[in-house]
This record gives structure tokens, sequence and C-alpha cells, in this order.
């Protein structure tokens, strides 16, 4: 092959390749967002949420291979609005003086279908790191948002010892949603 055919092939994939990463779009949460949690007490349900959670995203459904996305959850945030449960979910299940935070991060993204995704992430909570995935639709726009599903196993984290650590009064599975709207990154 020619000296100058090389430079033009060479040059038309260094073009290809940073069109390639072009695409991808890096995001922070804004104002709308919300992070909340189903558990439930002698089978009745208990929502709460984390309301001072911070999100940030690099994504384009195009290009999932460069997706990123990293959730930091402060624990004493977390709130059910019950005087009676919240010292006990930021004390003796989250124990969040000795484990200030969690962090979601993922970097394995699958397409679903239609504007159906999932990330395939690491859950670090309570001093463990377990797989985790968040099923998420994406809906795109100059806020885009990410509503999102996931199933947490409390007890898999340590979460909820002692004299919670038996099922019958509070199941191990706990139901997470979110809702982040994005703005892009400055």
């Amino acid at each position: 092959m020619p000296a100058d055919l090389r430079r033009r092939v060479a040059l038309a994939g260094a073009l290809f390749a940073c069109t390639a990463f072009a695409h991808a779009a890096d995001y922070v949460q804004a104002a709308g967002s919300s992070l909340q949690f189903t558990a439930s007490y002698q089978g009745e349900p208990v929502p709460g949420r984390f309301p001072g959670f911070a999100t940030t995203l690099r994504f384009d459904p195009q290009h999932l291979a460069d997706a990123r996305l990293d959730v930091a959850i402060p624990l004493a945030s977390a709130t059910t609005g019950n005087e009676e449960y919240d010292p006990e979910l930021t004390g003796t299940f989250f124990e969040s003086k000795r484990f200030p935070q969690a962090r979601y991060t993922a970097t394995k993204f699958r397409a679903l279908g239609g504007n159906r995704f999932a990330a395939d992430g690491t859950l670090s909570l309570h001093g463990a790191s377990k797989p985790v995935t968040l099923v998420f639709t994406w809906t795109p726009g100059a806020r885009p948002v990410l509503s999102g599903k996931a199933t947490v196993k409390r007890l898999d984290f340590g979460v909820g010892g002692g004299d919670w650590k038996a099922t019958d009064l509070v199941p191990n599975e706990v139901a997470i949603t979110t809702k982040v709207v994005f703005a892009p990154k400055p």
C-alpha cells in the first residue's frame, strides 16, 4: 500500500474514533431528581428516600461502551418520614456514622430494546461491594431523564443485623426506584 494511501486510511480511522467518542455526553444531576426505596415491616410497605444523593453520567444510547454512571448516596440523609423508623434506619440498619456513604458505579450497559437499558454495576454499601443491575428507561432531550429500578438484598451487605437479621419482620429484598433529571456537565 502506498504511503499516501496509508496516511489517508490512518487519518480516516482517527477521525472515526474521535467521532465515536464525541457522541457520549457528560451529565450532572439536576433539580427534580429522586432516589427512593421501599422496604416493608410486618408486611406493611415502608417507603423512604435519600434526598442528598448526587449522580454523574456519561451516556449515549448509540455508544454504550463509553457509558459511565456514578451515584453517591449519603446514608445519614435516608428518611422514611417516620420519627420512630428514621433513627433505627440511619443507626442500626445503615450505621451511617461508621459507613457515611454508599456508592453505585456502573461501566457496563446493555440495550434492552426501545429506550430501555440495563446498567450492570457495583453497589458499595456498609463495607461490602456487590453487583446490582439497574434497569432504566432513557428519555432524551435538553434535560434528559433516567427512570430506573433495582432490587437490593440488604443482608448481602450486612444491613440490619442483630435482631433485624431475621426476614420475617423486615424482608431481605428492598426495591429501589430512581428518577434522575440531567443537565449537561459544565
